[in-house]
């Protein structure tokens, strides 16, 4: 773990080290199994142990460690039975997101999806999977706001930490970025022609694909996952 991270002094502690812990468990920098002290992260910070506990209870929540009173803190290994409930409420939010935005999309908004899926592509042929995976998420975070509902996204992203070291996992090989892009497009060309129907068919599969790819995840990495 690195000795010291710089920290926006202008947002909150807690959750920029969550937002941080995050991403190092979701890129599948931290496996599981592994300790997490509230000292050694404390002093990766340069803060006190308190925004540290704070965003363990976070990330506990999320369902990405687990805190055992006087025993420590650990990543959980990736639970199926959370990937597959995940996977139901997104795809149920979702796709009731993607109708409500295709009665509510502007020119303005068909112009900064464009603009989001270019930066895609561009992050594709630079084989920026980082870049590509936060991009994805803005699309879909750009849906919610078109349809007038962050509290949408913000559920989602309640819900999706679990879900999302699945699909960093499956980048390089099982969910392709270029086949990703490839059904975003179908989404935004079925929101540009203001077809609710073809939005929802189109975000659908496009859901789906995760709930595909997690068991060909799985057994390539058995040891990062377990049913409950």
């Amino acid at each position: 773990m690195a000795v010291e991270t710089q920290l926006n002094p202008t947002q909150p502690v807690n959750q920029q080290i969550y937002r941080i812990l995050r991403q190092d468990i979701v890129h599948c920098l931290i496996p599981p199994g592994t300790p997490l002290s509230e000292k050694e992260v404390s002093v990766r910070f340069d803060v006190s142990r308190q925004p540290v506990r704070e965003a363990f209870i976070k990330l506990a929540e999320n369902g990405l460690i687990q805190i055992r009173p006087q025993r420590g803190s650990y990543v959980n290994k990736i639970s199926l039975a959370q990937v597959r409930n995940g996977c139901f409420v997104r795809q149920a939010i979702e796709c009731a997101v993607a109708r409500r935005a295709a009665g509510m999309v502007t020119d303005s908004h068909c112009y900064q999806l464009e603009q989001n899926l270019n930066q895609q592509r561009i992050a594709i042929e630079r084989k920026q999977l980082d870049d590509f995976f936060q991009l994805d998420d803005e699309f879909h975070q750009k849906l919610a706001l078109i349809a007038d509902c962050q509290l949408a996204w913000d559920t989602i992203e309640n819900i999706k930490a679990t879900i999302d070291r699945v699909r960093y996992m499956s980048l390089d090989h099982v969910s392709p970025p270029e086949m990703l892009l490839r059904q975003h497009n179908d989404i935004f060309v079925a929101l540009e022609q203001r077809d609710a129907d073809a939005v929802e068919k189109a975000m659908t599969g496009h859901l789906q694909e995760i709930s595909a790819s997690v068991k060909l995840i799985s057994q390539e990495n058995r040891d990062w996952f377990s049913e409950d």
